[in-house]
């Protein structure tokens, strides 16, 4: 029987993939078959990863890129070359706080890299895997796109604008093969998450709302990644797949 999860043969470039959720990514994909280009910020960081892959005994090679700004972008798309799977991972949260009170600096930065980062990447790419037959886009979205935030509004609508980008992707490039979907992540035990996981009124009140009782781990997710750019795959375009132990769906009981 083919295996529905192998991406032999198949090159993935990651962004943010030096976080904690990045790292369960890349190396998900590469335990799978894939060759890994690992982008994050500091090239030492990306570096760093693809040799502790590659003594693993798999492929891959770090370019950093800051996605805050057009050039690195344009030089990463350039650098990375023909790609099959692309998962776009990179973001910030930026300031807490109500919508109102943020200054134009910050809405535009969070919007550049969480957003318009992930649409020039896919203007650049997706045309090529189109060209070749197919491909995947992963865009990582989070429930703070579903609902709404008094604390990061400005994070839930990148995330949220996240998700209409990968429908609209999916609309226009499934007849051409390129699947685009998004994932939704809810409480994942990172190092981005440990001011959460160390808040315990806040836990108390989370774990109540959701039915697992727990967080997420960061394997779940790239488990998910891997199945969207896999075979396993194959039919699901245009959705939003919501990993959250059912915390947008508990009602705290």
């Amino acid at each position: 029987m083919h295996d529905l999860f192998d991406l032999h043969g198949r090159r993935a470039l990651v962004t943010g993939a030096t976080g904690g959720l990045g790292i369960a990514i890349c190396e998900a994909l590469a335990m799978h078959g894939a060759e890994l280009i690992v982008s994050d910020i500091e090239a030492s960081a990306c570096e760093d990863l693809a040799g502790r892959l590659r003594d693993a005994g798999q492929r891959a090679r770090g370019i950093a890129a800051d996605l805050s700004r057009h050039e690195p972008v344009d030089a990463l798309v350039a650098a990375a070359g023909a790609v099959d799977v692309l998962v776009c991972n990179a973001g910030i949260q930026g300031p807490a706080g109500p919508l109102g009170a943020l200054a134009d600096a910050d809405i535009d930065r969070v919007l550049e890299v969480n957003l318009k980062s992930a649409l020039r990447l896919t203007q650049a790419l997706v045309p090529g895997m189109a060209a070749r037959g197919g491909g995947s886009v992963i865009l990582m979205s989070s429930i703070a796109g579903l609902r709404g935030n008094r604390a990061i509004g400005l994070y839930g609508l990148s995330k949220a604008a996240l998700a209409q980008l990968a429908r609209n992707l999916a609309v226009e490039w499934g007849p051409h093969g390129v699947r685009c979907n998004a994932v939704s992540p809810g409480l994942i035990r990172t190092p981005l998450a440990e001011p959460l996981l160390a808040d315990a009124a806040f836990m108390q009140r989370r774990l109540a709302q959701t039915p697992l009782r727990r967080v997420g781990e960061p394997h779940e997710i790239a488990g998910v990644v891997v199945m969207l750019a896999a075979q396993a795959g194959a039919f699901i375009n245009g959705h939003n797949l919501v990993v959250d132990g059912g915390t947008t769906i508990g009602d705290g009981s």
